[in-house]
């Protein structure tokens, strides 16, 4: 691990509260971003929001969890960036299941330059659901974000291209399985409808017509404005994200898996698009843990490849206000 010289004196609470705000580009659900983080003399906690339009979506909060541990792994890539070390407690109080996390007992030290560049690529981070180019990703890359979701607890299968086929035709069922759910409408209508609300999906970042893609990407019920071009994903890698059992402290550590593979394709330039639907129905998820052995739980599917150059990038989507999200009144003088 590259190391450089600690952040000088930067208050303790000023750097959780600049973690806390920065975590806000972590990946979620629909752009729910459904964290909320509190600022303590000497720790920062983060809590999940249980989201009534994520009901049908997410039952369990099993993809709300899972949101969350991507910003607990940016917030704790900020820190260390910041020179800032410490402890993460984890699910603390079995009695308050929506505390997932608290961060204590920093101490400071060399600022990690490799931390650095991953808050870099948090900045540039983004979801475009268009069809890959042609070029395919190296398998040294591919090894490397298998590995960086791998130091985080999770585990994380490249799929193989019979277990690919059947992730599509899984992707399929559960597209007409959500077609025939009014709840699961409803509740994609209400996330690609909040512009100007700072949560989401905003039409410019959804295609502007179905993706000619082996693997169905979710049809959100109507067209974007994100221009599409004829290509495909021939060359994608498809994978699993998942663990040995299926409890809230694996989809925590799952999230933060996430966040790390995800920061590493985007320092290599590769693209990373989460394919949620195929896990939000029971049956579709019984399928996939076929491609486990039967081994553990799939979490999420993924997309990887490299994008098309000669398409612009999409925007990147809103974001909460920071005073929405970071409670600091425990350390406002």
């Amino acid at each position: 691990m590259s190391q450089e010289t600690p952040a000088g004196d930067r208050p303790l609470t000023t750097a959780l509260t600049q973690a806390a705000a920065t975590a806000g580009l972590a990946p979620s659900v629909h752009n729910s971003q459904p964290w909320r983080w509190k600022v303590l003399p000497d720790a920062l906690e983060l809590r999940m929001v249980h989201e009534p339009q994520l009901a049908a979506t997410d039952p369990e909060n099993r993809l709300v969890t899972l949101s969350c541990g991507a910003a607990l792994h940016h917030a704790r890539e900020v820190l260390a960036a910041e020179g800032w070390a410490g402890q993460v407690e984890r699910l603390p109080d079995p009695g308050r299941p929506e505390l997932l996390a608290r961060l204590t007992g920093f101490r400071q030290v060399a600022a990690d330059a490799d931390a650095t560049r991953r808050v870099q690529c948090m900045r540039i981070r983004q979801t475009d659901r268009r069809p890959v180019s042609d070029e395919r990703v190296p398998d040294a890359v591919l090894d490397e974000i298998v590995r960086a979701a791998t130091a985080q607890g999770a585990r994380l299968q490249l799929l193989d291209p019979d277990q690919v086929m059947s992730l599509a035709a899984a992707a399929a069922q559960a597209a007409a399985v959500a077609e025939e759910e009014p709840e699961l409408r409803e509740e994609l209508a209400y996330w690609t409808s909040r512009a100007g609300a700072g949560i989401g999906l905003p039409p410019e970042v959804l295609p502007e017509q179905p993706a000619q893609t082996t693997v169905p990407v979710r049809d959100f019920g109507h067209p974007g404005t994100l221009p599409i071009g004829p290509g495909h994903d021939r060359t994608a890698v498809y994978a699993l994200l998942w663990n040995t059992d299926d409890e809230p402290d694996s989809w925590l550590s799952a999230g933060e898996g996430l966040s790390a593979a995800w920061l590493t394709a985007t320092r290599h330039g590769a693209s990373m698009v989460p394919l949620s639907g195929v896990v939000e129905t029971d049956g579709t998820r019984q399928t996939l843990r076929q491609a486990l052995a039967g081994l553990g739980f799939p979490y999420l599917a993924l997309r990887l490849g490299i994008v098309d150059r000669e398409n612009a990038a999409p925007p990147h989507t809103p974001r909460l206000p920071t005073a929405q999200v970071v409670d600091t009144s425990a350390v406002d003088a």
